[in-house]
């Protein structure tokens, strides 16, 4: 039985991200899946300074332990002003002190969506180009545009494209 982590790299405690992660975690047959909240990893903001004085946080070692424990990681991404949110790169910071191979070689999709027509796919183009620098297996990526028109709490995504689309990356495993 795979293990399965998965977030929405967002705060947004109604992150449409997150329910996108979760939904496309929960279509992997004989896995378990566990949700992140990246509340629950809330730290100060990232400097040198701050790690020379107080060292890294726990919860960044916490983290980082539940990555290692994963067998596959499914992250959908949140843009913000065409990048990471703030809280979640604030814990890839941390992280990335305690191993610069933050995501430990272990295998990755990649997900984003927004209400708007380019579903987070410039996080998403950032996210590609660097993971793979910080230890992840990029298994394939997946945006859906226009997230209130596509996707439903009940049905999931509704658009048959789209849906055939994420089943696809799923398929390969």
């Amino acid at each position: 039985m795979k293990k399965i982590i998965a977030f929405g790299a967002s705060s947004s405690t109604t992150s449409i991200n997150k329910q996108l992660a979760v939904y496309a975690a929960n279509l992997f047959s004989n896995a378990t899946v566990e949700v992140l909240d990246l509340n629950n990893y809330e730290m100060p903001i990232f400097s040198v300074d701050k790690e020379k004085e107080n060292g890294i946080p726990q919860l960044a070692h916490d983290f980082y332990a539940k990555i290692g424990r994963a067998d596959l990681i499914v992250i959908s991404l949140a843009e913000h002003n065409g990048a990471y949110s703030s809280a979640f790169k604030n814990i890839l910071d941390w992280c990335s002190r305690i191993n610069a191979k933050t995501f430990q070689e272990k295998p990755m999709i990649l997900l984003a969506t927004s209400p708007g027509a380019r579903g987070g796919s410039t996080v998403l183009e950032i996210a590609k180009n660097r993971f793979p620098f910080q230890g992840a297996v990029l298994k394939g990526s997946f945006s859906l545009p226009n997230f209130n028109d596509n996707f439903d709490t009940i049905n999931g995504i509704t658009n048959p494209e789209f849906k055939k689309q994420l089943l696809e990356i799923i398929n390969t495993f």
